[in-house]
């Protein structure tokens, strides 16, 4: 069974979504049941939803919208990882209300699309450290040169488990592997953080991509953290600028045809099912 710890669903009468006019393939609804439907032939039996960075009066709202799917029958969803704004005073009123519900498993705040300088504030640091002893993970998603500034946050909460999203997003389009390179092995050592193998058909060119075109990315992801430091993600729709998720999931067993069973298992489910308990 494979655990999808990166699906985004979006919808636009329910949910406002600021970023989406400006990615015109991606700005219309994507429900569960589309995802469902593709996700159960490839193997997929349990889904984490990440937050879409919705508009930030909808934070909560799309976290319970999420949670009510969850309680159709037979649905996939094991719980969320949900936004948040640590910049601001009131995360610590929120974080409480969070800690309440089971089905939050942690936190996100898009990095890449704000000034360098926000996760550097006092309020930003103090509030990520709130996060120790809770058990609820922080997922960070940072470009490339932006890595030092999530191995600062590592440095800064030793006690929060951060997961590093999509590889740490290389330019795989540009060919592009330094800074990443370094960085990734720097971050790497900080056993407080691991990796997301997620979201890298999303950065190759779409037209002619290939397993071979996304292995030295991924391959050297897995080697900086571990197999025991690493999980799987979807990231659906995005996956779509690239492919889609059938031929994802096809990409990863091609990219871990020579890897033991343990190794495969590890990252397609088992060190999800250990970090969010998903037992």
């Amino acid at each position: 069974m494979i655990i999808d710890t990166h699906l985004h669903l979006i919808d636009r009468s329910a949910l406002r979504y600021p970023w989406l006019a400006g990615v015109p393939a991606l700005n219309r609804d994507f429900s569960f049941e589309e995802y469902a439907t593709e996700a159960q032939r490839v193997g997929v039996g349990r889904v984490l939803h990440m937050e879409v960075d919705v508009d930030p009066a909808d934070i909560e709202a799309e976290t319970a919208r999420v949670e009510g799917l969850s309680r159709q029958a037979g649905s996939m969803l094991a719980g969320v990882i949900a936004s948040c704004r640590p910049e601001e005073a009131g995360f610590a009123a929120y974080l409480e209300r969070q800690r309440a519900n089971p089905f939050v498993k942690g936190f996100r705040r898009v990095l890449h699309v704000v000034p360098d300088d926000l996760s550097e504030g006092a309020m930003f640091r103090d509030n990520i450290k709130r996060l120790g002893g809770t058990g609820l993970t922080f997922d960070l998603v940072v470009l490339p040169h932006q890595i030092p500034k999530a191995i600062a946050l590592a440095d800064l909460a030793p006690d929060v488990r951060f997961v590093l999203d999509h590889c740490g997003v290389p330019d795989i389009k540009g060919n592009g592997e330094h800074p990443w390179r370094e960085h990734m092995r720097e971050i790497a050592r900080r056993a407080n953080v691991m990796a997301k193998i997620s979201g890298v058909v999303a950065y190759a060119d779409p037209g002619s991509w290939t397993v071979e075109t996304l292995r030295p990315y991924v391959e050297h992801t897995i080697a900086a953290f571990g197999w025991d430091r690493v999980v799987w993600g979807s990231d659906w729709p995005v996956c779509t600028l690239g492919g889609g998720l059938s031929t994802w999931v096809a990409a990863t067993h091609a990219l871990l045809s020579g890897c033991s069973v343990s190794e495969r298992d590890s990252l397609l489910s088992g060190n999800a099912r250990k970090l969010w308990r998903l037992d």
